[in-house]
């Protein structure tokens, strides 16, 4: 027995490491897709109870569970604001297509708020030894701008990160590992598909993350598509006022927009629209609709992401997901269960009944946790700690680990 047990060696450190990694990448990936595509949970699992913990200060801080691991988010978010560092490549002509955005409004803001705030933020370094992450800073948004068709998008885009190839070591040491680009416009998806080194090898921070397009979750980085500045304040705390059950108005530019049309239009509690409410019958209708309704409906679109998603958050009102394939911000972070309802897009048909089925103590369990979400779907400038932007950072900052050569 002796000799057997003479036998085992302690692991080496190097294995050590590795084993630690292989565990975070399989609960990271479980955690990703463990909370999509559920069914929504009793009020009993929805608890209103925070967690809580006192920080170095001695503040007590709430732990809310609309995270997966509350404790575990505040640790590393804490560490990253501390150590996280991104090197922003320097080439390009602002003029043209790189380093700034395009503008901070509209429904592809989001790609113009992480430009302007990463040029200006606490993690920018200008020494690339120092750096975690490099980030490659083309806009897709301010070539669809200027009328650049999506053959010569792809060409930009190729020659661009050829030239940080051959100009700087840092892609090489990684094969693009350690680099990320933004993109918010559908276009984005589509000017990179033919640069199969950076959709492959780099993270891809996107408004469309839908696996049946090549989104990578343990990989890739769901960016919120947030239309701002919104109309109207945000909502909350006003269940009494929201008197009716479902509300979608848009454009039948999807299957399932269509079909959620043709089912629901003339039901007299779904107040289902076949077109964008016209501005003529009246003055901010659609956003105070949000206002008025508990749960509002968000189909996917030309592309599985909607802005509807985060106006819904903004207003107060219950999104209720109605989109296969599709990587909601932050998930790996939020537990979107506990503050929306998502649904396949079969469950269409059966759309009035799951709602009328989620009780009044449940509806105003996720109403309150949506309340809660809202600051990490606002983008500011200057940025604020929690809000779109530092969530961002936080899920590029796990994605970080990588092996350089």
């Amino acid at each position: 027995m002796a000799g057997k047990l003479a036998q085992f060696r302690p692991l080496s450190p190097l294995c050590f490491l590795l084993i630690l990694a292989l565990l975070t990448l399989i609960a990271f990936n479980y955690t990703s897709f463990s909370s999509l595509h559920s069914p929504i949970k009793h009020v009993s699992d929805l608890s209103l109870t925070p967690l809580r913990k006192v920080d170095a200060g001695g503040d007590i801080e709430e732990l809310s569970d609309i995270y997966h691991s509350p404790e575990a988010f505040h640790l590393n978010y804490a560490e990253m604001e501390k150590k996280f560092k991104v090197f922003v490549y320097p080439d390009g002509d602002p003029n043209t297509y790189y380093q700034t955005p395009r503008k901070l409004t509209g429904k592809y803001a989001s790609e113009g708020y992480f430009f302007q705030n990463i040029r200006e933020s606490q993690f920018r370094t200008d020494d690339p030894d120092q750096a975690h992450l490099f980030f490659i800073p083309i806009s897709c948004h301010k070539m669809r701008g200027k009328g650049t068709s999506y053959e010569n998008m792809t060409v930009i885009v190729q020659n661009y990160v050829h030239k940080l190839m051959s100009k700087y070591p840092y892609w090489n040491r990684t094969l693009g590992a350690d680099h990320f680009f933004v993109t918010c416009h559908d276009v984005g998806v589509r000017a990179t598909e033919g640069v199969p080194l950076l959709v492959k090898n780099s993270i891809r921070v996107v408004c469309s993350p839908s696996y049946d397009v090549g989104f990578i979750p343990h990989k890739d980085v769901a960016l919120p598509q947030i239309l701002q500045p919104f109309a109207l304040p945000a909502g909350g705390n006003d269940m009494e006022n929201r008197t009716e059950l479902g509300f979608w108005a848009g454009h039948r530019n999807s299957r399932i927009r269509v079909i959620l049309a043709r089912v629901w239009e003339n039901d007299i509690e779904l107040d289902i629209k076949n077109n964008r409410i016209n501005r003529a019958t009246g003055h901010l209708l659609y956003q105070k609709k949000f206002y008025r309704n508990k749960f509002c409906i968000c189909p996917g679109g030309s592309q599985v992401n909607s802005a509807r998603i985060t106006d819904s958050i903004h207003y107060g009102c219950v999104p209720v997901i109605l989109s296969n394939y599709y990587d909601l911000p932050f998930n790996d972070i939020l537990d979107w269960q506990k503050f929306s309802v998502i649904l396949n897009e079969i469950d269409v048909y059966q759309l009035k009944h799951i709602l009328k089925n989620i009780s009044d103590a449940e509806f105003a369990v996720l109403h309150n946790n949506l309340i809660k979400v809202q600051k990490h779907f606002q983008w500011n400038t200057p940025p604020i700690r929690y809000d779109a932007f530092y969530m961002v950072m936080y899920e590029l900052w796990l994605r970080h680990h990588v092996i350089k050569y």
